[in-house]
């Protein structure tokens, strides 16, 4: 049977020591330091998570990395997009696993690029307050050309994710840019000039009504992250005091959830739906996290039931949907197999993909 969608994974790199985290948070420390060190904040509450099929991985390891794409390419998965930090001057952070992939050749497994242009702020587990880590700065043309070529082995790759000939690349903070058309056409006239047909731009956003906003500055596709709306309309009087003075997260079951978790835009061809296992952003914010509370498989697929549905209509090009995340352990948010489900969660995104 004919496959439903492509799926693009979000994959987080923070899985090995860099000279920064160690000065930051301590000699050591990745995203795992968080995740082992995760506690129960209520009855009921599923932490810590324990990673089971790959366990606390370095992604400096080639056979991590080749394992992770052996399980995405079983399960349906069609390629990562690596989050790419570059904060302007030629700072970059966390590159290494991805330029290894690069430069190896290996895994033979289809990838692309998202930028997430943002500063890096402290939270409470080795930082005080909200202080800024990294900022990230735009200091202007030579950068985005610096910026450019810095990626331009990866954008000519033949791995590499392609809309229409077009490189992917998506952009986690759009409205951060600038002079957001100036960027984008600026690139544009890069490509062109390096043999590319161009490169196919993608707006990651939490907000609708910018949408076609969005279309107007140069992107081509949307991609719509509706975690915001479960707050929005699920968000009591009372769990605002639970939170504000008794020091309780944000607390939303899954299975109530997910009716916000697809809507009439997706319907939309430049629109790219979004498909979430699950949320808690408490390994890493304590109880200012916000968490999705009794995900299960058996719910997951009514997620991604909804979400195949809602682009059954369009043509086979424009049939893609970003799976958010592979590996964002630190948000509870991930495929990757745990003690508790296994494989579960990656058999029914296959199962509904093939079904």
């Amino acid at each position: 049977m004919e496959k439903k969608a492509k799926v693009i994974a979000y994959y987080l790199p923070q899985y090995h020591p860099i000279i920064e985290n160690d000065l930051w948070w301590g000699k050591g420390f990745t995203e795992w330091t968080n995740v082992g060190k995760a506690k129960k904040l209520f009855k009921g509450h599923y932490q810590p998570r324990v990673p089971k099929d790959l366990g606390y991985y370095d992604l400096r390891l080639p056979e991590v990395r080749q394992e992770q794409a052996n399980m995405a390419y079983k399960y349906g998965i069609d390629g990562f997009c690596y989050w790419h930090y570059w904060f302007g001057n030629g700072k970059r952070l966390l590159e290494k696993p991805f330029q290894e992939v690069l430069k190896s050749k290996e895994p033979n497994f289809p990838f692309c690029l998202a930028w997430a242009n943002t500063s890096w702020k402290g939270f409470n587990y080795g930082v005080k307050g909200r202080n800024v880590l990294i900022e990230q700065t735009y200091p202007g043309d030579q950068d985005y050309e610096d910026h450019f070529f810095a990626i331009l082995p990866a954008l000519i790759d033949k791995r590499y994710l392609r809309i229409e000939n077009k490189p992917i690349f998506v952009i986690f903070a759009p409205e951060e840019l600038p002079d957001i058309k100036h960027y984008i056409n600026y690139w544009q006239n890069l490509a062109k000039k390096n043999g590319l047909d161009g490169l196919h731009f993608i707006a990651h956003t939490t907000e609708l009504k910018l949408i076609d906003y969005y279309l107007e500055q140069g992107f081509q596709s949307v991609n719509i992250i509706r975690l915001s709306h479960i707050l929005k309309h699920e968000r009591s009087i009372f769990t605002k005091i639970l939170q504000k003075i008794f020091a309780q997260p944000y607390l939303h079951l899954y299975k109530d959830a997910i009716k916000y978790f697809s809507g009439k835009e997706d319907l939309q061809n430049n629109v790219i739906p979004t498909i979430f296992p699950n949320w808690d952003h408490s390994p890493r914010t304590g109880r200012k996290g916000f968490i999705l509370h009794k995900s299960n498989p058996e719910l997951f697929s009514k997620h991604v039931k909804l979400i195949l549905d809602s682009i059954e209509h369009k043509q086979k090009k424009e049939k893609i949907v970003f799976l958010k995340s592979w590996n964002e352990w630190g948000e509870g948010n991930y495929m990757e197999p745990d003690l508790v489900y296994g494989h579960k969660y990656l058999e029914v995104l296959h199962n509904n993909l093939f079904s």
